[in-house]
């Protein structure tokens, strides 16, 4: 099937889709209807990515204890944000596509390092190359966090970025579901669920594993998901981060014109990058979005260092201590000692995979 073939295929599926009312008659024909056109479009991406015609995303050399992409529109004040709140000196502009390559700065906030990225504006049809998009929101799914930048007087943005994101195989402020799916050699399809399934059926799901030529498998879901996170679970190829959407220039809007913008898009956060209003509120916000927990070193036979803690994420294990600290502690390690809410008790003995809590403090044997 050629190209034009594929996409007036797509074309047809967004149409049915968009104007099938959803309903228990209709549930299973949109599913199969979705399953189709996820399978159209990763057959559209192959394609071109064997021709050489996908956008590699920008190299950026990544730094501190995490990454957060600045995304939006072009002029929405990124680059002025980026100053504000980092290091960096990103040339701004009042005329669009100022920032035309990656401009990274560092944001020192409770001990953390985070590194901030400004990256091109992205405008309607990022996600299938259009400008620099397909690069800047490849580079987001490297990112620990999206930070969605939305001029307050253009608050139809928002939905634009948002489907541009969704395409790129970005999944902001979600979870993955917990949905396993082993494939075997005979038997048909079976499935067990832990939980009452409102959003989709089974023959639904049945009738979507066969549309990706999954003929014989068992399925556990553990969660109550609807038919696009099950395509998502099948697919394989997400990237699930937080997010946040803060609306700039509110400086220069006026009351009525920030009351219909929130109605259109509930911001996080309402900000002037240019009068450097509020940026620490968004400090706050970028930080606890990450969701950090600090660590305290504590060296054998010493008191342990409370002063400054060690950055880590939320379900970072000794062995991500070992390696954040030094390169050779994992070779080396022998055991650990713990004080503090992941313990059941004062220095008690744990290994590599042991979980650590906000304010644990780890001692380190090595050989």
């Amino acid at each position: 099937m050629s190209n034009q073939e594929d996409y007036n295929q797509i074309k047809e599926l967004e149409e049915k889709i968009g104007s099938t009312k959803y309903n228990k008659r209709t549930e299973r024909a949109i599913g199969l209807y979705k399953a189709k056109l996820a399978r159209l479009k990763e057959k559209q991406e192959q394609r071109s990515s064997s021709k050489g015609g996908s956008a590699d995303s920008y190299f950026i050399r990544r730094s501190g204890d995490a990454s957060v992409i600045l995304v939006g529109f072009p002029s929405v004040g990124k680059s002025t944000l980026l100053n504000g709140i980092t290091d960096a000196k990103s040339e701004v502009g009042a005329y669009a596509f100022t920032t035309l390559r990656p401009i990274p700065g560092m944001m020192e906030y409770k001990h953390a390092k985070i590194q901030i990225l400004d990256v091109p504006g992205i405008v309607e049809g990022a996600a299938s190359g259009r400008g620099r998009g397909k690069e800047v929101l490849t580079a987001a799914r490297a990112a620990d966090m999206v930070l969605i930048v939305i001029d307050v007087f253009r608050p139809d943005h928002y939905k634009i970025i948002l489907r541009e994101i969704y395409d790129t195989n970005l999944r902001i402020n979600q979870t993955k579901p917990d949905v396993k799916i082993i494939k075997t050699s005979k038997g048909g399809i079976n499935i067990g669920t832990t939980v009452k399934l409102t959003k989709i059926n089974l023959v639904t799901i049945v009738d979507v594993l066969r549309e990706f030529r999954i003929n014989n498998a068992d399925v556990v879901i553990r969660e109550d998901i609807d038919v696009d996170q099950l395509i998502d679970i099948i697919e394989n190829n997400k990237v699930y981060l937080p997010a946040a959407i803060v609306f700039n220039k509110v400086d220069i809007a006026s009351p009525e014109i920030i009351e219909n913008s929130k109605k259109i898009c509930k911001p996080d956060l309402m900000i002037s990058a240019q009068k450097l209003e509020h940026l620490e509120e968004l400090k706050e916000l970028i930080y606890n979005k990450l969701n950090f927990v600090s660590v305290f070193c504590k060296e054998v036979g010493k008191k342990a260092d409370l002063d400054v803690p060690l950055i880590m994420k939320k379900n970072s294990t000794v062995e991500d201590m070992c390696n954040k600290l030094h390169k050779d502690f994992v070779s080396k390690f022998k055991f650990s000692r713990i004080w503090g809410h992941s313990a059941k008790f004062p220095g008690q003995k744990q290994g590599l995979l042991h979980h650590l809590a906000d304010g644990d403090i780890v001692e380190i044997h090595i050989r």
